[in-house]
């Protein structure tokens, strides 16, 4: 079964609620409609009723009528939301003028929502930067205990032919967000990227941090940063199949494997890619992407306690369909539904 055929399947069968907050969004529209008519998740779309209804007739979409329809300019909406934000920031100093305004902005409201058990995911992007997606999950819905750190990855989707990871898929981590992880940072990620290999790729996470050192090859601070995130990753997750440091060759390819790290767990059979640094995981993956062709299916947040993802601002309808797909499956792994 191909990776979205395994998805769209999952989330079938565990419809979640996803609210969309740019309703008035044209993109969006479109693929929450076709959501809904495939019976993938339940939406909610933040914005005036009337003229989301009044866009979806004029685009000719019949199923966003059936689409929770939320305004947050209504007094009701408000009540029920500004006390969450204000109970949550207050010691920042937000005052509950401050939390009343702030829930009205879509993209904290969506998040308070999520917060407040009544969505399960946000997705959002086309029209907002990256920096004010985030912002209000970091400030709302904050990470899964154990994580400190919201990380981004990609899942590599292989053309046939190449053998590399588990049935034609690698995982790559972080290409994102963090620009210079820490060791306590980057053994996070790891855990996190491992989780959203077994979550959204349906595969048992081989997880090899990487460096331009293998097992003692060179010496550098940059290398003894891998060594110990590997130790702390190991102590956080010690049932996990994790090694390094390793070269990308060593990771993956067994017969370098064996020359190079010969007692390592993987045996050149990783299929999860953490890199040392930002900088090094998004050139890696636009590389990747681009000579091998290779699709690129991210960048996937991970490590909040629920799923917000964002989208490119110059995504297409179809992106943003497998984007919500992505988001419910993630809110599956987090409740543990099979």
């Amino acid at each position: 079964m191909e990776l979205f055929e395994h998805l769209t399947a999952k989330a079938r069968k565990h419809p979640q609620r996803i609210v969309l907050p740019e309703g008035l969004e044209t993109r969006t529209l479109t693929a929450a409609d076709r959501i809904i008519a495939d019976g993938l998740a339940n939406i909610t779309l933040l914005g005036d009723r009337n003229e989301i209804l009044q866009l979806a007739k004029d685009l000719k979409l019949p199923n966003i009528e059936k689409a929770t329809i939320v305004n947050p300019a209504d007094k009701d909406v408000i009540d029920r939301y500004a006390p969450l934000f204000y109970e949550l920031r207050k010691s920042k100093g937000v005052t509950m003028d401050e939390a009343c305004m702030t829930a009205t902005n879509p993209l904290y409201l969506g998040c308070l929502m999520v917060k407040a058990g009544d969505a399960d995911g946000q997705v959002a992007g086309a029209l907002n930067t990256t920096g004010n997606v985030l912002r209000p999950a970091f400030q709302i819905i904050k990470t899964l205990p154990g994580i400190s750190v919201v990380s981004g990855a990609f899942i590599m989707v292989l053309p046939k032919g190449l053998n590399f990871g588990t049935n034609g898929i690698l995982i790559f981590a972080d290409c994102a967000v963090v620009p210079m992880p820490t060791s306590a940072e980057l053994a996070q990620i790891a855990i996190s990227t491992a989780r959203t290999a077994r979550d959204i790729a349906g595969i048992t996470p081989h997880v090899a941090m990487l460096s331009f050192s293998t097992k003692g090859s060179a010496k550098s601070p940059a290398v003894d940063k891998v060594i110990e995130a590997c130790n702390i990753a190991h102590n956080m997750e010690p049932s996990l199949i994790l090694d390094g440091e390793l070269q990308a060759d060593a990771a993956i390819v067994p017969s370098v494997a064996n020359q190079k790290a010969p007692n390592s767990p993987l045996s050149g059979r990783a299929n999860v890619l953490v890199f040392p640094s930002l900088e090094v995981g998004n050139i890696a993956y636009k590389l990747v992407q681009r000579l091998g062709g290779v699709q690129a299916v991210g960048p996937i947040l991970q490590g909040l306690a629920a799923p917000v993802n964002d989208l490119s601002r110059g995504c297409f309808p179809e992106d943003i369909y497998k984007t919500i797909i992505i988001t419910c499956n993630q809110a599956i792994g987090i409740k543990n539904l099979d």
